[in-house]
């Protein structure tokens, strides 16, 4: 991924294969929301018509250079991106998640990033 164009044309790949095979894999395992961002994907999808691993396999034959990994929802949530979100019989709520990791250190304003920058720090905390 060393020419500017890289991410580009990894989004166009993907994009075509997402065009190309996500209805089939949709119908076929009553996938009823997909939600991707970069190189994240959020399936829901109905447990009794379907289940992770054959979900996980048909994605890992769609190219034999891709694979596809899972994690599943412990305690009725899952972690996608920032976000947690928690599984009630009745709804879905969210919260911000903070990796184990996170270490609440921001830009410091004396340095030389844009003050846009410095601004979505503050925001983001």
């Amino acid at each position: 991924m060393g020419a500017p164009s890289s991410g580009l044309i990894a989004e166009f790949f993907i994009q075509n294969l997402e065009d190309t095979h996500l209805a089939q894999i949709s119908n076929k395992h009553h996938i009823t929301a997909y939600f991707g961002y970069v190189d994240d994907i959020l399936i829901i999808y109905d447990s009794r018509h379907s289940d992770i691993k054959s979900i996980q396999d048909d994605f890992n034959m769609l190219h034999p250079n891709m694979t596809f990994t899972a994690e599943t929802e412990s305690n009725k949530q899952i972690n996608f991106l920032d976000i947690t979100i928690h599984k009630t019989p009745t709804k879905w709520t969210t919260s911000i998640y903070r990796k184990p990791t996170f270490t609440d250190s921001i830009i410091p304003y004396t340095s030389n990033h844009p003050p846009q920058h410095k601004h979505a720090s503050i925001r983001y905390l």
